[in-house]
């Protein structure tokens, strides 16, 4: 599993490939740096920063859909962190559903309701 560290160093690296490295080597992006007061981020900018997300993370990483919860003010003042965060969430539960573990307790969740649902009720 990756850790907040090497999620924020892939971001760091997308955002090095959008903005190009000389705005990047005069800014170094930590959890607390913001898209928009201290990168700048243009929306053109974050929809290339949401496919790079897309191809190396898949669909469960939706930054528009992400972006799409906050208000303006929160996405304005949206930091690195709180994507990379996001990130950490949604790698987590996607790795969680997926595991061996997982598996065998949904037909056990999915039988539980049906159960219940055929019993008597007064009448």
């Amino acid at each position: 599993m990756a850790t907040t560290t090497d999620v924020l160093a892939e971001i760091t690296g997308m955002l090095v490939e959008i903005l190009g490295d000389e705005f990047l080597l005069a800014e170094e992006v930590t959890m607390s740096t913001s898209f928009n007061e201290d990168l700048a981020l243009e929306s053109i900018e974050f929809v290339a920063l949401a496919e790079l997300l897309h191809e190396r993370y898949g669909s469960g990483v939706d930054l528009m859909g992400f972006l799409a919860e906050k208000d303006m003010d929160a996405i304005l003042a949206m930091s690195v962190g709180e994507l990379v965060t996001h990130i950490s969430l949604v790698t987590h539960a996607s790795l969680a559903r997926t595991s061996p573990g997982a598996s065998k307790a949904a037909p056990a969740a999915a039988t539980a309701p049906a159960s219940t649902a055929s019993a008597p009720t007064a009448g």
